[in-house]
């Protein structure tokens, strides 16, 4: 749509300010971390504060490119929004946040996963959940063997040696 600027989209402009929102919250946290004086330069702040500027950045292109009519093709823009499946997404992150700390990380994943992947019309949870299983032990195993970082230790984690 060359040498005519369509009308800024606001849609597109309240997830680039959702975006901006939550860079500043990221560097409001990062100021939270304590930091002790044995650091010289680099210290746990570090990656933080380059995630909210990084953030940030993004946040404005979104912004700016909202600004120049948003980044939706048009025939995106008339495709109705799939309730139910946004409904599936939503509930598998929400499934998520409540079961990690009853359940462990394994299992909340893998809950997640099968839920997200019939959001996006999957059809085969018996497959997700495989899926999913496996992803979650590697990014766990991933975490508390090469890092050392706890990041939810379950009946699943403990039977498998974490």
């Amino acid at each position: 749509m060359r040498g005519r600027e369509r009308a800024p989209a606001l849609p597109e402009t309240a997830i680039g300010l959702g975006a901006l929102a939550f860079a500043g919250l990221v560097l409001w946290q990062a100021w939270e971390i304590p930091v002790s004086p044995l650091y010289a330069k680099i210290g746990p702040s570090v990656f933080p504060y380059a995630t909210a500027g990084g953030l940030a950045v993004l946040a404005l292109l979104l912004v700016a490119q909202a600004a120049r009519g948003g980044w939706q093709a048009a025939e995106e823009r008339e495709v109705a929004l799939d309730r139910r499946a946004l409904a599936f997404v939503v509930a598998g992150l929400l499934a998520n946040v409540a079961l990690i700390g009853w359940l462990g990380f394994t299992a909340a994943s893998t809950v997640m996963f099968v839920l997200v992947a019939r959001g996006f019309g999957s059809r085969t949870p018996l497959r997700d959940g495989a899926i999913g299983s496996a992803v979650a032990l590697v990014a766990y195993f991933g975490f508390a063997k090469a890092l050392g970082v706890n990041i939810g230790a379950g009946l699943v984690e403990r039977l498998l040696g974490g």
